[in-house]
């Protein structure tokens, strides 16, 4: 009899090892324990902890980015398109909209990478940009007090502004077209002041869930409003061989000027997603944001190339004013148009509505919803009596939006870019500080030139 001998006995705790036999010997396949650490970042998912009251589906979210990029400046595209000719137009708009669309993209990208980071489920603009230089390079961390100051009241003056120059935009379409039926004079600042009390109104709906049916409703005004304005570009349009395919590149930097700040909506990106169900949504081939920019971008290049078919370099700084104001049909669309801008107020709002309630919320714990209410109230007279005081902000606040707009929108989402992926690099051959630079260079041009543009209106209002 033999007796073949395969070792030492195993032990108790051997047999429930997993084993890879080889060769008669036995390999126990251990796996080191991740650090805690390492596991904290994998079941922390920012999406599933985040806690919204009132969360908005993907396409309340999607009408309000509609809304917020289709504002009063698309009415300005036929007289961009005389900066670039038809085809010119075309392309430079679609390139416009690849980088305001990139810089909103890219913010939203940062701000969940840094989610992650940061073990948050939700920030603001300043917030992301603040995070992403304290958790950033070295060189960074001194500024990052500074950006938050500059975001914030960067954003709040500039739509603050903008609600006040959308309260003169409602009463001067209103004027006109009661001026022209009663055939009497109006004030316009009587105008203004009697918007006061629907604009508060509009103001107290208390969040975006309840917004969005606002938010459709002026889409379809706007909708409305464009339709009636198409079918007079349509009518009698002369030939495409009588407007220029192009013009000189050095008038390029006026078109995209105009565009830029037409389209611009970077407010209103971290409010949005701040409060979706599924933020995850809001970025991806086919999230909300390139859904809303792609039909966004279609209506701009619709109107700037029929509205510079039709009129030519006579199309006027908004091609309202280009329609008869003796037909009814272009008398509709200054109604239609006051009624979007109306509605569309209150998300604009918004944006000056979180800022100051963050700010001052911690403060105020016994009443919230009385203090909330009462400042919303006070927002909006003050806009309403900057507006009365002075009709004709737009130049001005024109030039604070050149100002904001092309640093808030284009330059500070690449800067946040920059920190937050810089221990991880930047792509082979280093392409992304290659496309940050383009998108710089954009930044710039709408700086310069948007700010001379709004400086040369005040010129003419004035002198």
């Amino acid at each position: 009899m033999v007796n073949e001998y395969t070792g030492p006995p195993a032990q108790e705790l051997e047999t429930f090892l997993p084993k890879d036999a080889k060769n008669g010997t036995s390999k126990y396949k251990i796996t080191p324990a991740k650090s805690d650490a390492e596991t904290a970042i994998i079941a922390f998912d920012p999406f599933k902890e985040r806690k919204c009251e009132h969360p908005t589906t993907d396409g309340e979210t999607l009408t309000h980015l509609l809304k917020a990029s289709l504002g009063t400046g698309i009415l300005a595209m036929p007289i961009a398109f005389s900066y670039a000719g038809l085809v010119g137009g075309i392309l430079a708009t679609i390139m416009t909209a690849i980088v305001c669309t990139h810089c909103a993209y890219v913010l939203v990208k940062c701000a969940h990478t840094l989610y992650q980071r940061t073990r948050k489920t939700a920030m603001t603009f300043s917030e992301v940009a603040v995070v992403a230089l304290e958790n950033g390079p070295q060189w960074g961390r001194k500024f990052a007090p500074f950006i938050r100051y500059c975001i914030t009241y960067g954003l709040f003056i500039t739509y603050f502004g903008t609600c006040s120059v959308y309260t003169v935009i409602i009463a001067t379409n209103f004027e006109q077209v009661i001026e022209h039926y009663t055939g009497t004079d109006m004030s316009l600042r009587v105008m203004i002041a009697l918007l006061l009390v629907p604009l508060i109104l509009l103001s107290w709906i208390p969040n975006l869930k309840y917004l969005a049916p606002v938010s459709m409703i002026a889409n379809v005004f706007m909708c409305a409003g464009l339709g009636i304005t198409f079918y007079y570009l349509v009518t009698d349009m002369p030939a495409l061989s009588e407007r220029p395919m192009y013009v000189s590149v050095l008038n390029w930097p006026s078109f995209f000027a105009i565009v830029i700040f037409a389209m611009e909506a970077i407010g209103v990106v971290m409010p949005l997603e701040n409060q979706m169900k599924t933020p995850q949504n809001f970025i991806g081939l086919c999230g909300v944001l390139n859904q809303g920019m792609a039909g966004v971008t279609l209506v701009y290049i619709l109107l700037g190339f029929l509205g510079y078919v039709r009129y030519g370099d006579a199309a006027l700084g908004s091609i309202t004013l280009n329609l008869p104001v003796e037909e009814i049909p272009a008398q509709a669309v200054k109604i239609l148009i006051a009624l979007a801008v109306y509605c569309t107020f209150g998300l604009q709002f918004y944006v000056c509505l979180d800022i100051a309630w963050i700010g001052i919320k911690d403060k105020f714990k016994k009443r919230p919803t009385l203090v909330n209410y009462t400042m919303r109230t006070i927002l909006v007279t003050a806009t309403v009596l900057l507006a009365v005081a002075v009709p004709t902000i737009g130049p001005f606040i024109g030039l604070i939006g050149a100002f904001c707009f092309s640093i808030l929108g284009l330059l500070i989402p690449i800067l946040i870019e920059t920190v937050t992926y810089w221990d991880q690099g930047f792509g082979k051959f280093n392409w992304v500080i290659w496309k940050n630079v383009i998108v710089c260079f954009f930044g710039i041009i709408a700086l310069v030139f948007g700010s001379k543009s709004s400086i040369e209106d005040i010129l003419k209002l004035y002198f």
